[in-house]
């Protein structure tokens, strides 16, 4: 069995080597257009922040390691042809100065291309100074310049964003962070949450601006400045963290069926094109609550995907399920993470909510370093925990992970506040703050319970008196 991946990073590569793990005979070959492979786009910020100490830390594996496993990784090298009907992909590989076409057979094509930033269409976008984020290239390009600048501009407030703030703030820049929305991390946190964090970025002297778009970026031949509106800012470097777009151009010309906005799978992983397979950022998923499309831009996402396509490969059954896009982030002390809709999300798809909210602490009151704990839990009208968005300077991610789990199974509130949780004072509250939360929305759906019962009675009482 011939197997080709298209892409070298996390879902390509834990295709390749989740193949490989089940079958020891299938001939399988990754090609990626990039240097580096095997490294966390996630971390780049924390090399910028000096929290990881270089970049080369953040590479867990060379083409050789795969090699000791026989899985043949080419890098620097574009697929330019996919012949879904030949089953044969060629792609271009650079040797040296010189530019070589070869070409390979496959059984199953496997596609992994990920996504590439969005660059807005305005002027100035391709000034020197001016900075995408994806590769380690894109990072290393960044700490070069950042070193001889004093002002920058980071546009986008999503996870990305407020992270590649935080590490150019560390490396001594003035920094400020625009966001077209009215709040930071619109995806994954309600408004009030999003002050939370916020507040703190601007503690640690990051400046923010909401509700305005970029419109131009301001130069000659180098970044002088930009434009917001009414407002305009000078800066020595621009960071555009303004998301990413699908990479589906291999999957058209393999006439892959292609969704609202990326390549339309199965629950195998599978394409419209029965031999051909994609994972990660390219493919559309499952929203768990609405049972829409989304998108799961998630390296967690890309790896649980990959394990699905590699069994259904070899001829095992495996399915990937909808999706909670559970996340996580961590500035400076502060972590924050989120699962599930926000109250925003929900009401935009016809979801009417409840929301338990409550601050408490981490570890018991009396407890040295106990730290502050905003929980706040969305719930539909029957008490069905549909999302949940945390944050604090501790112990987020599990419960996180926690609240995945219960929105997975089917949890309501109630449930969720009569279920058992471990305590020792050093680590927890006697009772634990996603319980507090869980109980403040069972107590006001009972008060929206107790009020549409009392005008349901009121409206019979009336009735009666009408008809006396």
């Amino acid at each position: 069995m011939k197997v080709v991946v298209i892409g070298g990073g996390a879902g390509g590569l834990s295709t390749a080597s989740n193949i490989r793990k089940y079958d020891e005979n299938a001939e399988i070959t990754v090609i990626t257009r990039d240097e580096h492979i095997a490294y966390s786009p996630c971390a780049i910020p924390y090399v910028l922040c000096g929290e990881v100490d270089c970049f080369e830390n953040i590479i867990m594996h060379e083409p050789a390691d795969y090699l000791e496993r026989n899985i043949n990784v080419i890098t620097r090298a574009e697929v330019v042809e996919v012949k879904e009907a030949e089953n044969t992909i060629k792609y271009h590989l650079q040797e040296g100065q010189n530019v070589v076409q070869n070409e390979l057979e496959y059984d199953y094509l496997v596609i992994a291309t990920g996504g590439s930033p969005f660059i807005p269409p305005m002027e100035g976008c391709y000034l020197d100074g001016v900075f995408k984020i994806r590769t380690i290239k894109d990072g290393q390009q960044i700490m070069g310049w950042a070193e001889k600048s004093k002002k920058a501009i980071v546009v986008g407030a999503g996870l990305i964003g407020l992270e590649i703030a935080f590490g150019l703030k560390n490396m001594g820049l003035d920094v400020t962070v625009t966001e077209m929305l009215p709040q930071i991390v619109p995806r994954s946190l309600d408004p009030d949450m999003a002050k939370i964090v916020q507040n703190y970025i601007e503690k640690l002297g990051i400046n923010v601006i909401l509700g305005k778009p970029i419109e131009k970026i301001k130069g000659e031949t180098v970044v002088e400045g930009a434009v917001f509106g009414d407002e305009e800012l000078e800066a020595d470097m621009v960071i555009l963290a303004t998301g990413v777009r699908p990479e589906i151009a291999m999957a058209k010309m393999a006439g892959c069926d292609i969704g609202r906005w990326a390549i339309e799978v199965n629950e195998k992983m599978q394409t419209s094109v029965p031999n051909i397979y994609a994972v990660g950022d390219c493919v559309e998923v499952f929203d768990a609550i609405t049972g829409h499309n989304t998108q799961s831009p998630l390296g967690s996402t890309a790896v649980r995907q990959s394990k699905i396509a590699a069994k259904n490969i070899v001829g095992m059954k495996a399915e990937f399920k909808p999706v909670l896009n559970s996340m996580v982030s961590k500035i400076g002390n502060l972590e924050f993470g989120a699962v599930g809709l926000t109250t925003i999300l929900a009401l935009q798809n016809g979801i009417k909510v409840v929301s338990g909210k409550k601050n408490a602490l981490t570890k018991a009151r009396y407890y040295p370093g106990a730290k502050r704990i905003d929980v706040k839990m969305v719930c539909d009208m029957n008490g069905k925990i549909i999302g949940c968005q945390i944050i604090a300077e501790e112990r987020v991610a599990e419960r996180i992970d926690t609240m995945s789990l219960a929105i997975a199974q089917g949890l309501t509130c109630a449930e969720l506040s009569n279920m058992e949780f471990s305590y020792a004072p050093p680590v927890s509250m006697v009772i634990d703050p996603i319980i507090l939360a869980a109980e403040d929305a069972c107590e006001k759906l009972k008060r929206l319970q107790k009020r549409k019962e009392n005008n349901k009675d009121s409206v019979n009482k009336n009735s009666n008196n009408l008809s006396s």
